[in-house]
């Protein structure tokens, strides 16, 4: 017989019901040092007294209105993004897969709106994860996921990773822009490089197309910059935010220049809750940390030393680990033993973590972390990882 709650998920036996920074604490009094904040998405970790006091605040005044009036805390959001990145205008929603389906609207609609009504079609790379909607899972081309779906959403053409030769091969008379993560997350945590990111720029440039940034799960800080395109020097057309945006509050963003989002009038893309009054004071208060003078730069500090830890730890067990991947604390352990156990053996150390595509164990903490939590984190590792050696190695533990 089906459970009440629908069976999406395989879920491990834990149940959480407090946390603290980068911990969580089970209902059977068990405590977790959480590398995986809900999928990189709590930002500033749990029970962040800022983040809970604007959001309980906001909850006693009023929670939704709906975008048929203005929403003050809406309209400041907005100003803040645009003040502190590439976009002219902002559009709101309530998660990753919305936005990016807002973001592919956009690429058509300003195509079709400046007379080039043939070019809807979007170029996305192999690896890529953008969304569980029918047009995402198109565009995200995983076979895996398609299946059992009914036909593909036309639209998208897929290339590999980091290849500009495919890239241009691929552009055609129907092609409207790029898409692109500039760190893939499901796909195995891989950056793109930094050089393909300033070349697909100069490419969007010459052919007239535009370029997308999906920085769902690697922007908001989790590169050590406000988003993770900024390391390229460069800037995209049009963007997608969610994640860690409102620190585990539901929500999403569309960012964009003019010349894109001037397109979408009124009647052309809506939302219900998308922008709310209480989802942005969730925002609100996340930029209030994200943009403090230092935060950032002390992100990009304790990444840089849980990277060089990790290095250590890929030496000492060779057997159990082939690379680190990533950027910033989106990072990611690529094994040799298979990484459910590796990802078991982590829990049963009191770490959590996400798995990856290519045999990957994405370790992405809150970026509150402390110095401590990254030695307790890492300490977990390798009891972890000598929980998983193969019979007869002797690679130390410690």
């Amino acid at each position: 017989m089906i459970p009440a709650l629908m069976p999406t998920y395989n879920r491990a036996n834990l149940a959480f019901e407090r946390g603290e920074g980068a911990w969580l604490y089970t209902v059977d009094g068990r405590r977790f040092l959480d590398f995986g904040s809900g999928i990189a998405t709590s930002s500033l970790g749990h029970n962040n007294k800022h983040l809970a006091d604007a959001i309980a605040e906001q909850a006693h005044k009023v929670m939704h209105v709906s975008n048929l009036y203005r929403v003050p805390g809406a309209e400041r959001l907005a100003e803040r993004l645009v003040e502190a990145t590439f976009a002219d205008s902002v559009f709101f929603c309530n998660s990753g897969a919305e936005a990016n389906e807002g973001m592919v609207k956009m690429m058509r609609k300003a195509m079709y709106e400046t007379g080039q009504t043939d070019r809807y079609r979007v170029i996305c790379f192999e690896g890529a994860f953008h969304g569980r909607t029918l047009a995402m899972l198109a565009a995200t081309g995983n076979p895996k996921y398609l299946k059992g779906f009914g036909p593909e959403v036309d639209g998208f053409d897929h290339v590999p990773f980091n290849n500009l030769n495919a890239v241009r091969d691929a552009i055609g008379p129907n092609t409207a822009g790029i898409l692109i993560e500039p760190v893939q997350g499901e796909g195995g945590i891989r950056p793109a490089h930094l050089q393909f990111l300033r070349d697909l720029r100069s490419t969007c440039d010459e052919f007239g197309l535009i370029l997308g940034m999906d920085e769902i799960q690697c922007g908001m800080g989790r590169t050590g910059k406000l988003f993770a395109h900024e390391w390229a020097g460069i800037t995209p057309d049009v963007m997608s935010a969610a994640k860690g945006i409102a620190g585990g509050f539901p929500m999403g963003a569309i960012l964009a220049k003019e010349h894109v989002a001037r397109h979408l009038v009124p009647g052309t893309h809506g939302t219900t809750f998308g922008g709310n009054p209480l989802a942005c004071a969730a925002a609100n208060a996340v930029l209030d940390v994200m943009l403090a003078p230092g935060f950032l730069p002390d992100v990009d500090r304790k990444a840089r030393k849980l990277w060089n830890l990790l290095q250590d730890v890929v030496r000492a067990f060779p057997d159990v680990f082939e690379e680190v991947r990533g950027a910033g604390l989106i990072l990611g352990l690529k094994c040799v033993a298979p990484q459910g156990e590796v990802q078991e053996a982590f829990t049963a150390e009191g770490l959590l973590t996400v798995t990856a595509g290519e045999n990957v164990v994405r370790l992405v903490p809150p970026l509150v972390i402390t110095d401590a939590d990254i030695a307790d984190a890492v300490a977990m590792m390798r009891r972890g990882a000598a929980r998983c050696r193969p019979s007869g190695s002797k690679v130390a533990a410690k």
